[in-house]
């Protein structure tokens, strides 16, 4: 069982480092076109890929057994959240999109805890988030209030997505779960994007980059946390993620030029720290 959570910690890591490098990307598509479209992009083309990778189309006969329910909140997690983080990446550096979006898994891990002790790390990744925040800015209303309400929100759809994500994955779907939400999610975004910009859509100049995104950002990783939620609890997972601001900063730097202020910095030592020590406890 050790070994299973420690595998399942690094499918974490690998996950959030594909996801982090492909929002920078997304972020560059978002600025010459819009949030919703490049949300289509990654949906679509992940949901193509995994479909067909995992050969979905088996396990339709089966779907009749399974609680619906929990595929249906999990489908829905999944769009909105993709769809509400990709405004916000638009309006907001990308550590502090990823920062705020982190409440989501934070407020589930402090509603799963069970052991006291975890109470610790968790109150690091609290204080990292808050220290996140560029509260200068926000006093000059120098900020993006409406992208801060998107990545709160697409924080709130996260935390759907692990609690459902855990539930699917006990249902005999395993990565199929993954495959099915990215097809209705597709299915049910796809009428909407046409007649938002169809013009974008349609144009194979932009397809390659999106089948990048999709890749890195949906399918790859998407398809490593429903491996991970197996076998972590919802607090480990939760708590782990909080690694995904730090990496977050680091992308937008890297790719993006998006400086942090030290303050910003220090935060994210928190939230490191945070991480290092709910791994740690999870692993003895």
């Amino acid at each position: 069982m050790k070994n299973y959570k420690k595998i399942s910690i690094v499918y974490m890591l690998i996950s959030m480092i594909s996801t982090q490098f492909s929002a920078s990307i997304a972020k560059q598509m978002i600025l010459e076109l819009d949030a919703l479209t490049v949300t289509i992009f990654r949906l679509f083309f992940a949901s193509l890929i995994s479909f067909f990778l995992f050969r979905t189309w088996k396990i339709l006969p089966t779907l009749k057994l399974i609680k619906k329910k929990n595929l249906v909140f999990y489908t829905l997690s999944l769009g909105i959240m993709n769809t509400l983080f990709y405004y916000s990446l638009g309006k907001l550096p990308q550590g502090i999109a990823v920062g705020l979006e982190f409440t989501g898994p934070l407020l589930l891990a402090l509603i799963s805890i069970k052991n006291r002790k975890d109470y610790i790390w968790v109150s690091f990744a609290v204080i990292g988030i808050i220290l996140m925040v560029p509260w200068q800015e926000v006093i000059k209303f120098n900020f993006s209030f409406m992208g801060a309400i998107c990545a709160l929100l697409a924080g709130f759809c996260w935390a759907w997505y692990i609690y459902y994500g855990q539930k699917v994955a006990t249902e005999n779907l395993g990565v199929h779960a993954l495959s099915l939400a990215l097809c209705f999610s597709s299915l049910f975004l796809l009428p909407i994007g046409f007649f938002y910009n169809a013009e974008a859509l349609v144009k194979p100049v932009y397809w390659l980059q999106g089948l990048t995104v999709a890749v890195f950002a949906a399918a790859f990783p998407y398809s490593l946390d429903i491996l991970a939620l197996k076998n972590l609890s919802k607090v480990s997972y939760g708590t782990l993620s909080s690694l995904a601001p730090i990496l977050a900063a680091l992308a937008g730097l890297i790719f993006l030029k998006e400086y942090l202020s030290i303050y910003q910095w220090i935060a994210l030592v928190f939230i490191m720290i945070a991480s290092v020590g709910i791994t740690l406890r999870e692993i003895k």
